[in-house]
């Protein structure tokens, strides 16, 4: 049975709580509900809910506000149920209730907010979404790839707590690719202002939760108050604004709030995967709007930028970790710093549980699985570009007819390291490079693997480009 009240949480269910292998079953449910319904769903609707009580047959389930609980009881509340009755066959029923518990309500703010900015705060939470405490500029870690977003983040929050609210850029649109620190960014900037100008009412959340909210607003006749809430903001952050892509009637409102709020001087903060003018599925006057302000992109990042981040992490983990098992990660995973930071963070829990130190070894041992992932992650793509910079010759060389001994070598170059680096078919290969047959792919290999055992220089060539490749 799935229920939901409102109604936060008594004393009781905060003690009852507390048995530990209770506790043990809830975190392994987070985890299996994080992996099936993915990043982004457990980010926007199930990190914020906590373990409120647990008595007899029955647990409660606490949620920030009446939104979020009845979009957790429509959407996610009977599966919880059913992982509760699997980790634990006496829980018969699952009740989700609004109420935060004291404990990450006390953690949550960076610095103490004045009593006369609690109904302003109450109302952006009631809103946003939650901020993570790890996010701040202190722990952001910068490197060509990613400062100027980083020094136009400090600016925003800089000025916003200006007398005249001065807006230098508006918006600020944070664009790349996954784990590369927009949303890291995006909380540093909600902290700063909270913690310098309380009084600024700030709104955080991702454009999935505001989509949610105005849909809510629209089956309930509530248009007006959703108005009212985002167009009276002092900042607006929108998270993953590509996921309005595609949605009219969202992108239609966003539109009005976003012209709304720059006419009054207000700031906006947005982020995507792309840059305004590459989102498809966006009207032009919106792609037009979001490329107003400044523009900045975060770059993947370097390997003296991923070591930097791994440094700083290893200090503050309590763990000693050498500088060469650093220097192996820095150079193996090159993903995204998401990835980079969880696998620092196993190696440290490793250490800590098992009380082995850390070497490159039980690297190797601890992170097999990320490692080989890492390792696969070459693509065809990449080989090509590579090859084509090393050799001097056009990308375009790699998919032409052309036959000169000076494009067909590099060709060939590339084919060899796509068979070596890449799980890709020898036809797969052959339709990367301008649709040629599977067999001319063979007789590349082929020619490579001769001419690499006479010619030392090619043996080189081939060494470098791999190890550009797999680091």
């Amino acid at each position: 049975m799935v229920t939901s009240i409102e109604g936060a949480p008594g004393r009781k269910g905060r003690s009852a709580v507390g048995d530990a292998d209770l506790q043990l079953q809830w975190a392994r449910i987070r985890g299996r509900l994080k992996e099936e319904f993915g990043e982004a769903a457990f980010r926007s609707w199930l990190k914020a809910m906590t373990l409120a009580d647990a008595s007899g047959d029955r647990i409660k389930i606490a949620v920030p506000n009446r939104f979020h609980r009845d979009w957790v009881v429509s959407h996610y509340a009977d599966r919880i149920l059913t992982l509760w009755h699997n980790a634990n066959p006496a829980i018969k029923s699952v009740e989700v209730v609004i109420g935060t518990p004291a404990q990450p309500r006390e953690a949550e703010l960076a610095a103490p907010v004045p009593a006369e900015a609690a109904a302003a705060e109450e109302t952006a939470l009631e809103v946003g979404a939650a901020l993570d405490p790890r996010f701040t500029f202190e722990n952001f870690v910068t490197g060509k790839p990613n400062e100027l977003a980083y020094a136009a983040s400090k600016r925003v929050a800089e000025c916003a707590c200006a007398p005249k609210n001065t807006v230098p850029f508006n918006p600020l649109f944070l664009y790349g690719g996954v784990g590369l620190g927009k949303t890291h960014l995006m909380h540093a900037i909600a902290w700063e202002i909270r913690k310098a100008c309380p009084k600024r009412k700030v709104i955080y959340l991702s454009a999935e939760k505001f989509m949610f909210q105005f849909i809510r607003a629209l089956r309930f006749k509530d248009t007006m108050a959703f108005k009212e809430q985002f167009r009276s903001v002092d900042v607006l952050m929108i998270d993953d604004v590509q996921f309005i892509s595609g949605k009219d009637s969202t992108q239609e409102e966003f539109f009005h709030t976003f012209n709304a709020l720059v006419d009054q001087n207000r700031q906006i903060v947005i982020s995507a995967d792309k840059s305004p003018s590459d989102l498809e599925g966006l009207e032009e006057r919106m792609r037009s709007r979001l490329g107003w302000g400044l523009v900045a992109d975060i770059h993947p990042t370097t390997y003296e930028l991923r070591l930097g981040i791994l440094q700083a992490k290893a200090e503050r983990s309590g763990v000693e970790i050498g500088p060469k098992v650093l220097e192996f990660l820095a150079h193996k995973i090159t993903s995204n710093v998401r990835e980079l930071e969880g696998a620092l963070n196993r190696l440290v829990a490793h250490a800590q549980l098992v009380g082995r130190s850390v070497t490159i070894e039980t690297a190797q041992e601890v992170l097999h699985d990320l490692l080989r992932a890492n390792d696969r992650r070459v693509t065809i793509e990449e080989i090509q570009k590579r090859v084509a910079e090393h050799y001097n010759i056009r990308l375009g060389d790699m998919h032409s007819a052309r036959r000169a001994r000076a494009v067909a070598r590099p060709r060939q170059v590339a084919m060899y390291l796509a068979k070596q680096l890449t799980p890709r078919s020898l036809p797969e290969i052959g339709r990367k490079f301008g649709g040629r047959d599977h067999t001319t792919v063979m007789h590349a290999v082929r020619k490579i693997e001769e001419l690499k055992a006479q010619d030392r220089t090619l043996a080189e060539d081939l060494e470098l480009l791999r190890r550009m490749l797999e680091t």
